[in-house]
Parts: C-alpha cells; sequence; structure tokens
C-alpha cells in the first residue's frame, strides 16, 4: 500500500565552491525536489582544532571547516536556476541582519524565483554573534519581534511603525510587493514551548533542527497549531517540516559502525544537554550546556574536544540520528509523517565518513527522495 507523499528538500549549504551549488540545483530540478536550502553562518560548527583526516576525509591539509558565501547572494545566484525548486535558508536570525534588511532580501528573491522563497528564521546561535562583538542576550525576545516587523513588511503598503524592546520603526516604508504575487514564507525553526507559540503565531512553516521521535514530533506539532489557533490562524495552512541528518550504509552493521566515526560522534554534541539528560547523562560540556546554540567551535582545544567526543555513548546517538539502511531510513522518516511531517530536508551527514561512504550516501539520499515524494 502506498504512503502518503512527503515533500523533500536538500541542504547544500554555503560553502565554495560555487559549481556545487551550480550542480545541486540542476540535480535537484531533475529530481522534482521541492527545496534546496542554504544556511547563513559566518564559521562552521567543526572546531579547527580538530579538524584533520583522522576527523573526515575532507578535512584536507590547507582546508579549513569555516569558509562561507553569503547567504543571500548565494541564493540570487541559485535562483534564477531554481526552476520550480523553492530556495530557503536554514536559518537566519535578527541579530546580524535588521529584519527590514531580512524582509527586502526575500521579497527581492520572490521576483528571481518561480516559486516562493522560504526564509527559515530561528532565535541565533553564539558562534555567529559573540564572537563578533554582538549581543546574545534575550534572543527569542529579539525574535519575537523581528517577526512581527517582517510579517508587516511582506504585507504592508505605505508607512508602518514599530516600538519594542529591540526594535523601533517610526513610519517606515518597504513597499516592494512581491513579486507575481508569491509573498515569501517564514518557516521558524522552534523547539522549545515559546518558540512553539511564535511558529504558531507567525510561521507558514515549522523548521525545527533538533532529533526527536515521531511521539515528540506530533506533540509540538500539537503546540504549534494550537497556538496558531489561539491567534486566529488555520493551522492546516503551517507547513510541518523537519531537517534530518542521515547515516546510510548497504547494512544496518555498516551504519552502525559509521555511528562510531568521529565526525558522526561530534554531532551529538550538538544536541542540547536536556536530551543527555533524557538518557541519564550529563553533557560533556557542561550541564546546561545548550548544544548548537551556545557552542563556539574556537573556544575548544583538541584535548577538550577529543575528551567529549570520547563520551558520545552509542545509545545517545542512536536516537539522535535516522540511521541504517536506505529502507530503514525510509521507515524512519515516514513514521515521523505518521506523526505529521510534510516536507523534510535531508542533509546526508554520512558523506564525511568516506569517499565512498559519500559516493553511496549521495545515490541512496536520492533514491529516499523520490521514494518519499512519490509514496512508493
Amino acid at each position: 500500500m502506498a504512503s502518503p507523499a512527503i515533500a523533500v528538500g536538500l541542504n547544500v549549504g554555503t560553502q565554495p565552491p560555487l559549481a556545487l551549488h551550480n550542480w545541486s540545483i540542476r540535480l535537484a530540478r531533475a529530481l522534482r525536489l521541492h527545496s534546496v536550502w542554504t544556511v547563513d553562518h559566518f564559521l562552521g560548527f567543526f572546531p579547527q582544532s580538530i579538524w584533520d583526516r583522522d576527523f573526515s576525509w575532507i578535512a584536507r591539509p590547507g582546508t579549513t571547516p569555516d569558509r562561507y558565501y553569503d547567504y543571500q547572494v548565494l541564493l540570487g545566484h541559485m535562483a534564477r536556476r531554481a526552476g520550480r525548486v523553492r530556495v530557503a535558508v536554514g536559518v537566519t536570525e535578527p541579530i546580524r541582519r535588521h529584519p527590514i534588511l531580512i524582509a527586502q532580501a526575500f521579497l527581492t528573491l520572490s521576483h528571481l524565483t518561480r516559486r516562493a522563497p522560504i526564509l527559515g528564521i530561528g532565535s541565533g546561535e553564539r558562534e555567529n554573534v559573540e564572537p563578533y562583538g554582538l549581543d546574545f542576550s534575550t534572543p527569542v525576545g529579539r525574535l519575537e519581534e523581528a517577526l512581527q516587523i517582517i510579517s508587516t513588511a511582506f504585507e504592508a503598503r505605505g508607512p508602518f511603525s514599530f516600538s519594542g524592546r529591540h526594535f523601533r520603526l517610526d513610519r517606515a516604508l518597504l513597499d516592494l510587493e512581491p513579486g507575481r504575487g508569491r509573498r515569501p514564507e517564514i518557516w521558524v525553526a522552534a523547539h522549545g514551548p515559546r518558540m512553539l507559540g511564535l511558529t504558531g503565531r507567525f510561521g507558514d512553516g515549522w523548521y525545527p533542527t533538533l532529533p526527536m521521535s515521531p511521539q515528540q514530533y506530533g506533540e509540538r506539532l500539537g503546540a504549534v497549531q494550537a497556538a496558531a489557533r489561539q491567534a486566529g490562524r488555520d493551522p492546516a495552512a503551517i507547513t510541518a517540516s523537519l531537517q534530518l541528518f542521515l547515516v546510510v550504509a548497504p547494512t544496518s552493521e555498516a551504519a552502525r559502525a559509521m555511528l562510531d566515526r568521529r565526525a558522526i560522534k561530534f554531532m551529538a554534541l550538538l544536541a542540547p544537554d536536556e536530551l543527555w539528560q533524557a538518557g541519564g547523562l550529563t553533557h560533556p560540556l557542561g550541564k546546561g550546556f545548550g548544544g548548537m546554540v551556545d557552542f563556539v567551535p574556537q573556544s575548544y582545544d583538541r584535548a577538550t574536544m577529543d575528551a567529549a567526543i570520547a563520551q558520545v555513548p552509542f545509545e545517545l546517538l542512536a536516537e539522535q540520528m535516522i540511521w541504517g539502511t536506505p529502507q530503514q531510513v525510509l521507515s524512519q522518516v515516514r513514521a515521523l509523517g505518521e506523526a505529521g511531517l510534510q516536507h523534510v530536508v535531508l542533509t546526508p551527514a554520512s558523506a564525511l565518513v568516506s569517499p565512498r561512504a559519500a559516493a553511496y550516501t549521495l545515490r541512496s539520499t536520492l533514491t529516499i527522495a523520490r521514494r518519499l515524494q512519490s509514496g512508493t
């Protein structure tokens, strides 16, 4: 029996070379994927202190994990080549970029694309903020104000004002209309109760990036929908999505072995301490550590990172990743679909392990994408 179709996006990042992004767009069009996703980073999550061939085959001498294009410029480049594939960022935040700048960029993108671009937005991460002298206090409060401003800017014609703690607008103007009426969509990266509430009030989509079980996914989606109803919005109009990191191999034994590789184990350190505590553990980087939100990679030396990676247990990592054979991965994603998932964004993590694993992961990811979209 056919399963419900799930729309598929592909996370292509924003790192050089540009040829990779041109190829990714052509591939996405050929496979009729729904979306391609960039990220908004100054630097990556992999610390330079551990960036070597023992960590990943892509960490070649002379390379760095911290080369990133500006995502707005890159999306403009990709937009003309995208066809019916939607271009997106997953995600930006209103600390480095003013809400009006974000709104203007996505209204501009709507004139360059055939389908509405997706503005993925969250409250931010310390690594892109504090090293550059910016304030990371009250990020959720800043986001709440930004969502109000961006939503207004997408709709308003003529001057509008806003008075908040973080932003003040006095008869501001942004009269650029969406291209062909294709209003950009706002997808909020939300996990906690307050953020889920903001998604229901302002979001066109929900874009979580942390792992969760189908039951957890359904419960949090329910919180988003309840907030939408309370705000007088149609909860069914909010797209339920999820970014998933995949570890895929020809056999479950091979996939399990990949979970012991340093680059894969490292990803568990980007999960917040609350997920570790759920397994009866304390995060190696400290009690209450916020995971990717608090992680500033250049703050950790080799010895600290080696010790933290060594403390990642298989059981915890196995619960945080989608892993196994292509069929096993399909089954796990479909279980999330039964909990309400409509649009999955795939990030093929096992490509970090070796050139052979990268080739197999790419082929398998494309097969998984086709089957999810067709419901077969």
